[in-house]
């Protein structure tokens, strides 16, 4: 037998620049993973990684394309495994990645029958992916799996190709020269768009306008960092990151605030309630409360995704376009000021507030290690090109605060999705991405029991393939879902319900060792800075069971009157860790005002 339309699918992939997928297997896509089998006999194949779980295939495929730019590639079965993948596809569709999943599905006779494990996949996916189709003969494939990919790359979001079993196993036929055959192109298009001339002088005339402009940078902006510094440079623009955009601008520039919101700085907060010209790049920032009230600024918002300019505020200009592309062009016509004091000022504030996520992270709490002085030594002791991820719990807050990412480190999360099963998977897939570079998980202990245990288990199937098998993962032991637990406090004004928020504790270390790793367990704040040395000392896996308080309250940089008062209620209303949560939250605000007293002041 010749080609199979399985052999065409993965010479295509590769054509398309693929090089590694993320799948699980199953009778359902069995033709395609056996010509995977055969391929990679012949030195010919795709690189296949195969994680525990469909999900953790999905996050992992949108992870490699967040990491590398290029199209992430998933493979699962058909339903049972095709549902699977439903959470890391939502993961790439709210982030804008592209991803093509190929799915298996039952025998073209048996659509419709309701026969086992046949379900309506293109309804399935329908939702999540701008793109998904059944390839129903052999002549279709190509034009199929060409509109995935294209449509993925251009679209910034997942895509779905379903392969019927006996599909996979037809011999593959070239579409004919005649009516209903489409022969398709398996190039890219271009992404690299530019406003008209007209619109760039429009953006050009509000940014010069301005003397308090701030920029609000996304991971849309990736790629174009040093276009962005130019801009800033050039008009004393300050800069603040979405959490998503953190790797996108060094966070040694010091007019950059980092993060705005709760898990973002005050100065990013005095940044946008000062500015008179808000420039969103490459973003689409969610919480419209943190951002400039309305006819305070003037708002321009460049996105290569049409659909997303002019959601979060009255911008007066939206462009689409390469945010890279767009600013190539303005640079010209930016005029050069010489009046810095708006920068200078977020310089300054700044280092104020690093010395307060200092102090933050040297007090002591009654019930545990101080998580906050955790991932500030693992900050202080980020090697170079390390990349970071974290999960969407209280671990986000703490990487918001105290990661400082310096150029050359990447970082990232789940972001629109805030999903606390993507800190593992990230990491290992930043692994497989750059492999001859060192990765960090910060996670909490409810994240690590969902998709963290079982992914140490993948890490250590693969790892000697590694040429740096450097991976930190730190883990936030507190017995407790804290992020929601704080959420029940703040939002709603109930007390934690431990029926829903305690985690079964276990010995994490324990765990990491009886698979051959590094454990280290942190029980003292007194130990933390030796165990963080050990972990970056040794060249291979590291686990860090850091046992910390629960009782961290994860600060946003202006308490409003609402979280203040919820919180009270909740207390009022019996939570069953009151008091240490009274002590230690009046701990941390204590701290908070005596360093912005200092800084009012002007001490060291």
């Amino acid at each position: 037998m010749g080609q199979t339309v399985s052999d065409f699918v993965i010479d295509r992939i590769k054509t398309w620049g693929v090089s590694r997928v993320f799948g699980y297997p199953g009778d359902g896509i069995g033709a395609f993973d056996g010509a995977l089998g055969k391929a990679a006999g012949k030195g010919e194949g795709l690189e296949y990684v195969r994680p525990t779980h469909e999900e953790i295939a999905a996050l992992m495929a949108t992870a490699h394309a967040k990491f590398t730019g290029e199209v992430g590639v998933c493979v699962a079965t058909s339903s049972p495994g095709a549902f699977h993948l439903l959470n890391g596809l939502y993961d790439a569709q709210m982030d804008n990645q592209p991803v093509v999943a190929i799915v298996g599905q039952q025998g073209l006779a048996s659509i419709g029958s309701f026969t086992q494990q046949e379900s309506n996949l293109e309804r399935v996916f329908a939702d999540v992916a701008c793109y998904v189709q059944t390839v129903a003969t052999p002549e279709a494939v190509g034009v199929v799996l060409d509109t995935a990919f294209r449509t993925a790359s251009l679209r910034k979001q997942p895509a779905v190709v379903i392969l019927p079993h006996d599909v996979q196993a037809m011999s593959y036929d070239a579409p004919p020269l005649e009516h209903w055959a489409s022969r398709s192109s398996d190039v890219p298009a271009s992404t690299r768009i530019t406003p008209p001339a007209d619109e760039i002088q429009k953006m050009a005339d509000i940014i010069n306008a301005g003397s308090k402009v701030t920029f609000l940078v996304g991971a849309g902006a990736r790629g174009a960092t040093e276009q962005v510094l130019a801009a800033a440079e050039k008009v004393g623009a300050g800069i603040i990151t979405a959490l998503r955009g953190k790797d996108v601008i060094p966070s040694d520039v010091p007019y950059h605030s980092q993060q705005l919101g709760l898990l973002g700085s005050l100065p990013s907060l005095h940044q946008i309630r000062d500015c008179d010209t808000l420039v969103l790049l490459g973003t689409n920032y969610p919480y419209g409360e943190y951002m400039p009230k309305s006819g305070q600024a003037r708002g321009i918002q460049v996105d290569i995704k049409p659909e997303q300019l002019g959601l979060r505020y009255p911008t007066e200009l939206n462009l689409w376009g390469d945010v890279g592309s767009t600013l190539d062009a303005v640079l010209p016509l930016l005029e050069q000021t010489d009046d810095t004091a708006f920068q200078d000022t977020v310089a300054s504030e700044m280092r104020e507030w690093e010395s307060e996520m200092r102090a933050q992270a040297e007090v002591e709490y009654s019930d545990g290690v101080n998580p906050r002085r955790v991932i500030q030594a693992v900050n202080d002791r980020l090697p170079e090109g390390v990349t970071v991820t974290a999960d969407a719990g209280t671990t986000a807050d703490w990487y918001g605060h105290h990661i400082r990412l310096r150029k050359g480190m990447r970082g990232d999360m789940s972001g629109r999705l805030a999903t606390m099963l993507a800190a593992m998977p990230y990491a290992v897939a930043a692994k497989f991405a750059f492999p001859d570079r060192p990765a960090v998980c910060t996670i909490g202990d409810g994240a690590f029991q969902m998709l963290g245990m079982n992914e140490l288990i993948t890490v250590k199937k693969y790892m000697a393939a590694w040429p740096n098998q450097q991976l930190v993962v730190v883990v936030m032991h507190n017995d407790d879902l804290g992020q929601v637990s704080w959420e029940m406090r703040t939002e709603d004004g109930n007390p934690m319900w431990p029926g829903s928020q305690d985690v079964e504790t276990m010995d994490y270390a324990g765990y990491a060792t009886l698979l051959g790793f590094q454990g280290i367990a942190v029980h003292e704040d007194s130990e933390v800075d030796a165990a963080v040395e050990r972990a970056f000392a040794h060249q291979g896996v590291t686990l860090i069971d850091a046992y910390v308080s629960r009782n961290v309250p994860p600060l946003p940089p202006h308490i409003t009157k609402e979280y203040a008062i919820n919180t009270a209620k909740s207390l009022l209303k019996g939570d069953p860790v009151e008091l240490g949560v009274v002590k230690d939250s009046a701990k941390a605000m204590a701290t908070e005002v005596t360093e912005r007293v200092k800084g009012a002041l002007g001490r060291d």
